[in-house]
């Protein structure tokens, strides 16, 4: 499976939480993350007191498991342009980073791993929620 973490599943591995760890053991046999993603990450690093400790993390991880990076493109663009497009009609919004990154995953075609429910409202990807979203 193609597995896209968002943010708070980068988070969350970081800390070790055993949920996201065991699921990314059990469906991560290609591991992506958006660069909106890191953006997201390196933001919350700077805003922090640990910035290089946080970053050496990030990349450590990355290299470890071999993620790779979703970067935003024209064809990307065109998905978020879509899905963002498509919420409309239905008269759903969802944080716009994060249509940003439901296009990433749908590039793609992979597994969006979030705690976030809200993904759901995503027609054109598949989402693996984990508990404590919002």
């Amino acid at each position: 499976m193609k597995l896209v973490l968002d943010t708070n599943i980068y988070c969350d591995f970081a800390e070790g939480l055993t949920d996201v760890v065991d699921a990314i053991a059990t469906y991560g046999q290609f591991i992506y993350i958006p660069s909106v993603v890191m953006g997201e990450l390196l933001f919350g690093f700077m805003k922090g007191s640990r910035q290089q400790f946080n970053e050496k993390k990030l990349r450590q991880v990355v290299s470890r498991l071999k993620i790779e990076t979703i970067d935003v493109n024209h064809d990307v663009a065109r998905k978020y342009a879509m899905i963002y497009w498509s919420l409309q009609k239905k008269g759903m919004k969802i944080p716009i980073n994060d249509v940003w990154i439901a296009a990433c995953c749908m590039e793609i075609g992979g597994t969006l791993l979030t705690r976030d429910k809200h993904f759901e409202r995503v027609d054109q990807i598949e989402v693996m929620v984990l508990g404590r979203g919002s």
